[in-house]
């Protein structure tokens, strides 16, 4: 069986912290992880999680691509990938993946997975929703993607916001189907 080579998209709204979560994770199971952040992502990883955010997560990463470099590996659809995360996605790459609005390598790369019928899952991170969200959302979902917002599941009793994080990164990668589950699930 070959190594899951997954895409991690970084997008700039909050909650960076999920994308450094799905990294380790990734890397735990010794995934390749193809790293695109956008450069509001850079900012908010720096705002949100410390000045040394993006170096720890491009470390985790076994190549990391340029936004603008709309000719890397990850946008042709004759490269073998496992999937595809976007965590947090913003509004922004949610409305250009919904579109087919390939104006850059993470959503060229989305929009990738949805051609060559891959998973996508999208962590949308927005509140409240617009109609314009919510439409994006329909679009996106009948395109094939997985919409999962980073809703906490409180059922678990959560000891702190890492914990939640971290179930939340899980329940993405689960869905990629790329090794058995690691979400904690609900005991009934």
């Amino acid at each position: 069986m070959r190594v899951a080579r997954v895409v991690l998209g970084v997008a700039g709204a909050s909650g960076a912290a999920l994308g450094i979560s799905v990294a380790r994770q990734l890397a735990d199971l010794r995934a390749e992880i193809d790293l695109v952040t956008s450069s509001a992502a850079e900012r908010t990883l720096s705002e949100e999680c410390g000045p040394d955010a993006l170096a720890d997560l491009r470390r985790l990463a076994t190549r990391t691509h340029p936004i603008g470099d709309i000719g890397a590996s990850i946008a042709s659809g004759s490269v073998p990938l496992s999937g595809m995360i976007v965590a947090p996605c913003s509004m922004r790459s949610l409305a250009a993946i919904a579109n087919g609005l390939d104006d850059n390598l993470l959503t060229r790369a989305a929009g990738v997975q949805l051609k060559e019928r891959r998973r996508l899952v999208l962590l949308t991170r927005e509140a409240p929703l617009t109609l314009a969200h919510l439409k994006n959302m329909t679009a996106a979902t009948e395109l094939g993607a997985i919409i999962l917002p980073p809703v906490p599941a409180f059922y678990l009793h959560p000891r702190s916001v890492s914990e939640i994080t971290d179930q939340i990164a899980a329940r993405a990668i689960d869905l990629l189907a790329i090794a058995d589950p690691a979400a904690q699930s609900w005991a009934g």
